[in-house]
């Protein structure tokens, strides 16, 4: 049986945060059995033909799911065919979780948890809309850990409304005090239809500088490899061994099953993506059908020119000799002019077989990666 990894959307939440851009809803709680039942109809569908190698469970807030919503959706999934090496994540919400769920989910195969903290500041994570402030993240962590989980990742975030250089250099001490696996320390991108992008465009939000956002990154680059995390993706930093096995799916452009709401899929060269509206992808699975919204067949240059911006993401960069597996031709044949510019610019270097960004490139990699498309 072939290998693949799974990716499970729950869409519901306790309340919409003001930057979140994702397919994902608060007040319809009313709709969750249902949608379980009709989940766990589609991971039978399309998953039990495989051999799970990764799951991650993400939202939404997944945890937001009571605890018996939780063991049907779980007893389900853990009766897949799961690789001897498998990596099981949930997205965990501060204030979502009690040590019930956390013993559900560590018997239930869960052996990674995503923990959304963002800041350690009060202040600011009221700015952002979250439901929890510090003190919650920090009791429900160590219940984490009381539970048996040994492998953590924390979610960050910088470039916050009104956080100055200080605030993030004190919510980075903060965390790696507590010795997580795995830190994701993402830059705040203000996304349309969100309710910071209609402030930002009212002159109603407060954020940092270009130059303050910068010294963020490089404070957090700085930070946390003193403390023994290793960057192995722009925005990912892990002990060693800790790496995010799922994530790396994506950023090697590999496959990968997507179920539920707004749920993406890439097998066999074809993207897929669900119905986004829950009532609509309830009522397809319960007839029957396969809920499928938008089916794209990739072509060879979509898919040279995602294995590019993805793999670009990574520190390590990209392998020529994967590209010329994957794509039956040398990477210089499609792409030589560009890498030579770039390596020029001093943005790009090629040694050992691989391309990968430099320290500068990473700060400029939108402007790098633009010139990966090809027209």
């Amino acid at each position: 049986m072939k290998e693949i990894s799974l990716y499970i959307h729950i869409p519901f939440c306790k309340n919409k945060c003001m930057y979140c851009d994702f397919p994902s809803f608060a007040g319809k709680d009313n709709l969750r059995d249902r949608y379980v039942a009709a989940l766990i109809k589609e991971i039978k569908m399309k998953a039990e033909q495989y051999i799970i190698k990764t799951v991650f469970i993400g939202g939404g807030t997944p945890t937001y799911l009571t605890l018996e919503e939780m063991d049907i959706l779980l007893s389900a999934i853990d009766k897949l065919k799961f690789a001897d090496d498998y990596e099981f994540t949930v997205e965990c919400n501060p204030g979502t979780l009690t040590f019930e769920k956390l013993k559900l989910m560590k018997d239930r195969k869960v052996n990674r948890l995503s923990i959304g903290l963002q800041s350690t500041n009060n202040s600011l994570l009221k700015t952002l809309g979250r439901i929890h402030d510090y003190k919650t993240f920090e009791e429900n962590y160590n219940l984490a850990r009381k539970a048996g989980f040994d492998n953590i990742n924390v979610d960050l975030m910088f470039g916050l409304p009104d956080q100055k250089v200080s605030d993030w250099i004190e919510t980075l001490e903060d965390i790696v005090k507590l010795n997580p696996e795995h830190i994701s320390a993402y830059s705040l991108i203000i996304e349309e239809g969100t309710p910071f992008y209609n402030m930002y465009n009212n002159d109603r939000l407060n954020l940092p500088s270009e130059e303050d956002e910068r010294e963020m990154y490089h404070s957090a680059k700085r930070i946390l490899e003193q403390n023994g995390y290793h960057q192995y993706e722009i925005s990912n930093f892990a002990k060693q061994g800790r790496e995010c096995i799922h994530n790396e799916v994506y950023w090697m452009l590999d496959e990968y099953l997507g179920c539920g709401s707004a749920a993406s899929s890439y097998v066999n060269g074809n993207r897929y993506k669900n119905e986004e509206n829950i009532e609509k992808y309830i009522n397809d699975i319960e007839n029957d059908t396969t809920s499928v919204e938008e089916e794209i067949h990739n072509s060879l240059d979509d898919n040279m020119e995602e294995f590019m911006f993805m793999g670009l993401r990574m520190i390590r960069g990209v392998c020529e000799k994967t590209f010329e597996k994957k794509f039956g031709v040398k990477i210089d044949t499609i792409y030589k002019d560009v890498i030579d510019k770039h390596i020029n610019e001093k943005l790009l270097v090629r040694e050992n077989g691989r391309i990968y960004l430099t320290a500068k490139g990473i700060e400029l990699s939108n402007y790098v990666m633009s010139d990966f498309i090809l027209t």
